[in-house]
């Protein structure tokens, strides 16, 4: 029961931080383009990809962790059925090319992030 509490803890805090991430890029940014779920996409890349590594490496870390951070906050942090809406919004809306952009620039510097998340853990551990 202890593991959906740390869950429950990552996973509230994971929401709060895409919505704080996402409505502060798209205000400051516009709306046209999704840069707001881009940029909490690729951070959470970027956090998975630390995390997972940094923690394989760390076998005395309190297994809390593993429920907090890569399952309950990026869990709730990460928003890929929300990119997957908004390509599609904006395909049917005929910006193929943004649209194609969008997946194309996720999907690429997404995989970037995840490997400098798992680099960057390498160094550290």
């Amino acid at each position: 029961m202890q593991k959906y509490l740390f869950i429950a803890i990552g996973g509230a805090l994971g929401s709060i931080a895409r919505f704080w991430v996402g409505s502060t890029i798209a205000g400051r940014m516009g709306i046209r383009f999704p840069f707001g779920t881009l940029i909490v996409n690729i951070t959470a890349c970027l956090i998975i990809g630390f995390s997972l590594t940094y923690m394989g490496r760390r076998a005395d870390l309190s297994s809390a962790w593993r429920f907090v951070i890569p399952v309950g906050f990026i869990g709730a942090y990460s928003t890929f059925s929300t990119f997957e809406w908004e390509t599609l919004s904006t395909m049917r809306s005929g910006a193929f090319v943004l649209a194609a952009l969008y997946v194309g620039g996720s999907f690429v510097l997404g995989l970037i992030a995840v490997w400098g998340g798992s680099w960057l853990a390498e160094v550290i551990s």
